[in-house]
């Protein structure tokens, strides 16, 4: 190994140290995630808009984004109050100073683990009456939140969210990378294979299946069940920039532990077919809509 790949690999293991908050700056500023994201956000709020009447205001839950760009979004749109439930208290920090430094009163700061709180129906209660002051809410986000919760606690989470939490006319807007892919250029490809061979784990979180675990539930009766698929492109200039969005992708540290060597391995093999090649990382994301009590159609 010469001296500059050296230096490179050595740079790009030591940087899985940073914090999420950090990593998804990263993310946000070289990918279109965002833009991806915000795109489908300001139809779901269009969608919502055209139901509710005029003197409605919005309120809306948004679940491990706090510090994200789409806040921008969810800040004008929700005059009846914006709900900010994270675990992470950096990006709290980062959202109480702008609070106080923009003077957005309708924004609330929440800590807390979603996991904890919604996959209890007693939880959930007091969470409404605690929190979010005993009103229902008409829009809730996941945006690259469910991620932090096993697929077979989505149903639990999403009944717990739809009997207590979300008003009668409303909707749940979820985003995450799409589970199985043969390409090895993207982040699916790279988490099988790697979390796979390292920590036995496969991505099961698939929001496409989810789609029809929740049509067959009968909670979800009438409600429109929308999913939609579209590339994210990330490329960066600087190769440590580009491994702490592998180790995010990963779920190093937070979920799989890699050791010393294994993570030699992850990050030479981005170096050679990603790095020196000059590739975009390519993600597949999904996005999932529950729209309840919406007389037009949805739009996503």
């Amino acid at each position: 190994m010469n001296g500059e790949r050296k230096k490179l690999i050595e740079a790009g293991i030591r940087v899985g140290d940073l914090e999420m908050s950090a990593e998804d700056k990263v993310w946000s500023r070289h990918s279109n995630d965002k833009v991806d994201i915000g795109e489908a956000l300001a139809k779901v709020i269009r969608t919502l808009h055209k139901t509710l009447p005029m003197s409605t205001p919005l309120r809306t839950l948004s679940v491990g984004s706090s510090a994200e760009p789409q806040f921008r979004i969810l800040q004008t749109a929700s005059g009846g109050g914006l709900y900010l439930f994270d675990l992470e208290q950096t990006a709290l920090d980062i959202i109480r100073e702008r609070i106080h430094r923009q003077c957005t009163d309708n924004v609330s700061a929440i800590r807390g683990d979603y996991n904890e709180v919604f996959l209890s129906a007693k939880n959930t209660g007091s969470f409404l009456r605690n929190r979010l002051h005993g009103k229902p809410v008409h829009l809730i986000t996941l945006h690259h939140s469910l991620y932090y919760a096993a697929a077979s606690k989505w149903r639990r989470i999403y009944e717990n969210l739809a009997r207590t939490i979300l008003a009668p006319t409303g909707a749940i807007h979820a985003v995450l990378m799409a589970s199985a892919s043969d390409d090895p250029h993207t982040t699916t490809w790279l988490y099988n294979h790697f979390a796979g061979k390292f920590c036995g784990c496969h991505n099961d979180q698939d929001l496409r299946r989810f789609q029809g675990e929740l049509t067959a539930n009968r909670l979800f009766r009438g409600a429109q069940i929308l999913v939609a698929s579209r590339p994210v492109r990330f490329s960066t200039d600087e190769f440590t920039k580009l491994m702490a969005i592998v180790w995010m992708i990963l779920l190093y540290p937070h979920m799989h532990r890699y050791t010393l060597k294994q993570r030699e391995e992850i990050t030479e093999f981005v170096h050679d077919h990603f790095w020196q090649q000059r590739r975009p990382l390519i993600q597949m994301q999904d996005h999932l809509v529950v729209y309840r009590g919406i007389r037009q159609r949805g739009l996503i």
